[in-house]
């Protein structure tokens, strides 16, 4: 059953779950591999990438804001690393996931700002390996026949998000939160069934693409996308932010298992807040202060997606010319 219309809850590790040694030890491991996404994004860019990469990271971060319900009093939400990768490739996802996760921390106080780079680590970069060697792996199994798309997008999501939060288990052993033998088995057991929501979502995203543009399914081999491609996506995003109101207001399967073994209250609060909960301040109606509120991160995303891999495309413009004349 679906809440009353609220603002959707916080979705990611606030700051306190993990020990400074993890959350930093995270920071430089993400700050690394999100460098090196950087520089390899900037050679596979094409003409369609750019626009696309704002596309989906908004289509994304709007997805994240409709938690849907989940047995047990819980909720679950898009994570999305699957479908930018199956359609972007895994560096390009990187960086799409950044730009998604940084503006949910730095402006929605969603995730802690120490615990910002486990949050990129577990959903932005594990994620998105998880995704890329799957959905590989089956689509090669499958012989270029298209049932391999669907088992393939189907199994990477779920696995996906299972992974992602037996990941973020472990974090919370080694910070001394809550010991493996029962974090593992509470993270794994109730993102099993979240990640039934993501496989079914983005199977959903891959059948309309195969019927619509096949060729985007094909990384680094789709036509141009013309204006009205992107335009048409953002506008899509915009819809389903205004549609955020809807979330469930259950916790999120994170927050569920913090309140059930008892830790959830050493989350730490934001140090800052800008548009905490998803709510535009000063706006009286909570409808349309989520609403509103769903509107400017996905044009903060669209814009720093879009920005990022304009700026890397640029960059490389003058390198490929230089190669060209030698």
């Amino acid at each position: 059953m679906l809440s009353a219309p609220l603002a959707p809850p916080a979705m990611h590790i606030p700051d306190g779950f993990l020990s400074v040694f993890v959350a930093v030890t995270l920071w430089i491991v993400t700050i690394v591999i999100v460098a090196i996404a950087l520089h390899r994004v900037s050679a596979d860019l094409g003409e369609r990438q750019v626009p696309m990469m704002g596309v989906l990271a908004a289509a994304i971060f709007a997805g994240q804001m409709l938690n849907f319900p989940v047995a047990g009093g819980t909720s679950g939400h898009l994570l999305g690393a699957a479908l930018a990768t199956i359609l972007m490739g895994p560096w390009a996802a990187i960086i799409i996931m950044t730009c998604v996760l940084g503006i949910q921390g730095l402006i929605f106080q969603d995730g802690g700002l120490l615990a910002m780079g486990a949050n990129i680590f577990n959903m932005g970069i594990v994620g998105v390996i998880v995704t890329h060697f799957v959905y590989r792996s089956v689509r090669a199994l499958a012989g270029g026949k298209p049932w391999g798309i669907f088992v393939g997008g189907f199994l990477s999501a779920w696995l996906s998000v299972i992974i992602a939060a037996l990941v973020t288990a472990l974090e919370l052993a080694l910070s001394g939160t809550s010991p493996a033998n029962i974090a593992v088995p509470a993270m794994g057991g109730i993102h099993i069934l979240i990640g039934l929501g993501e496989g079914l979502i983005t199977v959903g995203a891959l059948a309309f693409l195969y019927f619509v543009r096949p060729d985007l399914l094909n990384v680094g081999e789709a036509k141009p996308a013309g204006a009205s491609v992107w335009i048409a996506g953002l506008v899509v995003a915009l819809a389903i932010a205004l549609a955020s109101p809807l979330a469930s207001s259950f916790p999120d399967g994170l927050e569920w298992v913090a309140e059930q073994q008892g830790f959830l209250h050493i989350a730490q609060s934001a140090p800052y807040q800008i548009i905490p909960d998803y709510a535009l301040p000063g706006i009286a109606n909570k409808e349309l202060a989520t609403i509103l509120a769903g509107i400017v991160g996905v044009l903060l995303v669209f814009g720093a997606a879009f920005g990022i891999a304009y700026a890397r495309r640029k960059d490389r413009a003058p390198q490929a010319a230089s190669r060209t004349l030698n």
